[in-house]
């Protein structure tokens, strides 16, 4: 007697599903730890991604899920877009030192923040951050060998991150509101007792005090001008009034002329 047919589409359905579920869990596998073609790839207690000098301007877009440590150093990277390794979970390192960055969009650590642990800025352009740029932050940072234009936001930055303690006297001011600190270690500026916050307050207040004295000089000659050019009416009024013949001469003249007829 002849086997069902749907007998056998069971019979084979087990073996068939294994398969696709093989594949299925071989190609998340792969996909999870897919090497970027522009990187080197190895395991060393952890997914090492070697992107070092590799002439790279933006950040890969197809890093594999599952790297520990991430190497960016050495390349032509520009800027840290928002949320630019959320991916990266597990991510423990990023060197992005030796590159041309000179900014980061607030958020850009977003999704990384937690686990963290050591990140490296040091030795590009930047200059300044936006105060909440390291929110959330628990990693080392290194930030030396950077154009720093020391002012308040930059201080409130500081005051929020831990600082790697073998590069922190190599962060130093290349600009302040000060020309005085110009050269000197941000750290032992501010341990001085320093508060670039206040120089920014005094710098706020004169500028106000100069749109002020602007407003109340603008003012001032406005009412000078007002009252000049009344001063010249009242002036030519005066004069067309005593132009004018005077009622007197005016009763003379017709009593003249009465007594002629």
């Amino acid at each position: 007697m002849e086997a069902d047919p749907k007998c056998k589409l069971s019979n084979k359905s087990p073996r068939s599903f294994c398969s696709v579920g093989t594949c299925w869990f071989v190609f998340m596998i792969m996909g999870a730890s897919a090497c970027p073609k522009s990187c080197h790839c190895s395991d060393r207690s952890g997914l090492v991604v070697q992107c070092t000098a590799r002439n790279l301007e933006t950040i890969p877009s197809n890093l594999p899920k599952d790297t520990v440590v991430l190497l960016l150093s050495s390349n032509r990277i520009k800027h840290i877009p928002k949320e630019g390794f959320a991916d990266l979970r597990r991510l423990r390192e990023l060197h992005l030192s030796h590159n041309d960055i000179e900014s980061l969009e607030v958020g850009a650590f977003d999704g990384i923040a937690d686990g963290l642990r050591i990140l490296d800025l040091s030795s590009n352009h930047l200059s300044s951050l936006p105060k909440d740029t390291f929110a959330k932050l628990n990693a080392k940072v290194r930030l030396s060998n950077n154009p720093w234009h020391c002012e308040c936001s930059l201080q409130e930055v500081l005051q929020e991150l831990r600082l790697d303690p073998e590069t922190v006297n190599e962060v130093s001011c290349y600009t302040a509101v000060q020309e005085e600190y110009v050269g000197q270690p941000v750290i032992q500026v501010l341990d001085s007792g320093i508060n670039f916050c206040n120089f920014h307050q005094k710098t706020t207040d004169v500028a106000m005090f100069v749109a002020m004295f602007c407003w109340f000089s603008m003012v001032t000659a406005y009412i000078i001008y007002y009252i000049k050019h009344n001063q010249e009416d009242a002036r030519r009024h005066m004069e067309y009034l005593k132009s004018l013949p005077s009622i007197s001469n005016n009763s003379k003249d017709y009593d003249t002329a009465s007594s002629i007829f």
